[in-house]
């Protein structure tokens, strides 16, 4: 009898359920998307019922587009944004209030007077994270004290979790109180060495350990859907924030191996094996994943804004009615006429950790139209990705064989060509594009025994595209002598 397998992909415009067979090929999708809250400049939040109202409707609704019974489903995956932080009343299930996105910066004066305590050699030693306000940590401490709750928290009477832990908490029977050792590993709380919560930087931080999830593995049994749901359990043997997710959909399980992920941010992992790699160059240290209680360790380079930058194109200026238009704007013209988009709405991630940088356009002249913003906008996201790229050689030492890339921002073939241009590198799509998924329907299907080796799965991965560089070397200088200068006026523009 066919066995499938679900991936539960909770993203931050939006969430999808993915259903795969056994070979790998997806038999059906659907996402729902949900709205994104600003209440102030700099902020971005979430409602939970969103979360939880899309992804429960996403699953319904693909597995009735796919037509199987849901008594043939082995297993689901979970895999989540990373960083969004819920802190909820553990009698009721309610929020305190809405989730804290990732993308949020209201921490980064609690960031900042850490490190100007000097903690940040001290945070980085025991998490391989730079102090950002990109992390759960802070963002757990602000809800705590902007609503008077470290006492609630303190008697254990509230729940911490991101979306991997909030989703468990609510479909799973029982009400596991669970998170996986990839999103552990971001919240600025999880010792990298000692797999566990660090007591030393709750302290500093004024967090309970009474209101955190226990960490799990990223592969093995979970707990069980609440029948209510698809009319019966199904066992959930998967869980990874989607970066690792996408690491291990994309077959990169030897060190070394590399990935590029294009959705709304970018992010770049490299497998070090297991022993974590520290960067000298502004990158991450983080988890890849952790099966059998084995650890399996990833550099790591973030973008802020990535497919964002093209739905603020469209959603906030009004310059394109759809993301695949962009595509060909970019193509009608030579170049961007010496444009440079810099897209730091939200800071710059790696490897500046520029809290206060801030979007900025320049170069532009009279003869500067929309289809050179819009070909300078795909541009940045190559750009900022090459940024990575080169952290990452200078601190492997080793420059890859070819970057393996995924996200929705992939199937961009223009975007595609202009990243192996400006990184001088080969870079290929495979035939599944949603890696992220495929890689928790893989870690669930490995944790029910569906598969029982990484090796046994390689032949789930193939190739569908490859883009070989075709810039001349001057020419790539040039591009990225004015892309850097172009960085150097958006940092630190905000003011403090």
């Amino acid at each position: 009898m066919a066995k499938y397998l679900v991936a539960l992909d909770q993203g931050t415009t939006s969430s999808r359920a993915v259903i795969f067979s056994e070979e790998g090929v997806i038999v059906a999708s659907h996402a729902v998307e949900f709205p994104q809250h600003y209440p102030h400049p700099g902020w971005v939040e979430h409602d939970p019922e969103d979360i939880l109202d899309s992804q429960v409707t996403a699953l319904k609704e693909a597995v009735h587009l796919s037509g199987i019974d849901p008594g043939d489903i082995a297993a689901i995956g979970l895999t989540n944004q990373r960083e969004t932080t819920f802190l909820w009343d553990r009698q009721t299930g309610k929020c305190v209030g809405n989730a804290i996105v990732w993308q949020c910066r209201r921490t980064s004066q609690i960031v900042e007077q850490l490190t100007a305590d000097g903690y940040g050699e001290m945070i980085r030693e025991k998490t391989g994270l730079i102090p950002d306000a990109y992390f759960s940590g802070t963002k757990l401490k602000w809800l705590l004290d902007y609503y008077n709750l470290h006492e609630k928290a303190e008697r254990g009477e509230l729940c911490f979790g991101t979306v991997d832990t909030f989703l468990c908490w609510n479909l799973l029977i029982g009400r596991p109180h669970v998170t996986d050792a990839t999103n552990a590993g971001r919240t600025m709380l999880f010792n990298l060495k000692t797999q566990d919560w660090d007591d030393e930087l709750l302290e500093l931080l004024q967090i309970p350990r009474a209101c955190l999830p226990r960490v799990v593995d990223s592969s093995g049994l979970i707990g069980m859907l609440d029948p209510a749901i698809l009319g019966r359990p199904i066992p959930v043997t998967g869980m990874a924030g989607d970066q690792h997710a996408s690491l291990f959909g994309q077959a990169c399980w030897k060190v070394g191996d590399v990935k590029n992920t294009y959705g709304t941010g970018c992010f770049m992992l490299m497998n070090t094996g297991d022993q974590p790699v520290r960067s000298r160059n502004g990158l991450l240290t983080t988890m890849a994943w952790r099966i059998g209680g084995k650890p399996v360790y990833a550099l790591e380079g973030s973008v802020f804004m990535g497919g964002a930058t093209i739905q603020w194109l469209r959603d906030e200026m009004k310059m394109i009615t759809r993301a695949s238009e962009s595509e060909s704007l970019a193509e009608s013209i030579p170049g961007t006429g010496g444009v440079y988009l810099v897209p730091a709405m939200t800071g710059l991630g790696a490897p500046w950790w520029d809290m206060y940088s801030r979007g900025t356009l320049v170069g532009m002249t009279r003869g500067t139209g929309r289809a050179h913003i819009v070909r300078a906008a795909l541009e940045a996201i190559a750009y900022q990705s090459e940024d990575l790229m080169q952290a990452m050689i200078r601190d492997s030492g080793q420059k890859p064989e070819h970057l393996q890339v995924d996200g929705g921002a992939s199937a961009n073939a223009f975007l595609m060509q202009f990243q192996a241009d400006i990184s001088q590198i080969p870079v290929v799509r495979p035939r599944v594009l949603e890696t992220t998924a495929l890689g928790a329907a893989l870690l669930a299907g490995l944790g029910c025994g569906l598969y029982r080796s990484t090796e046994e799965m390689a032949g789930l991965w193939q190739k569908d595209l490859e883009f070989t560089p075709r810039m001349d070397e001057a020419t790539r200088r040039l591009q990225l002598r004015g892309w850097h200068r172009a960085v150097e006026r958006a940092r630190d523009w905000a003011e403090h």
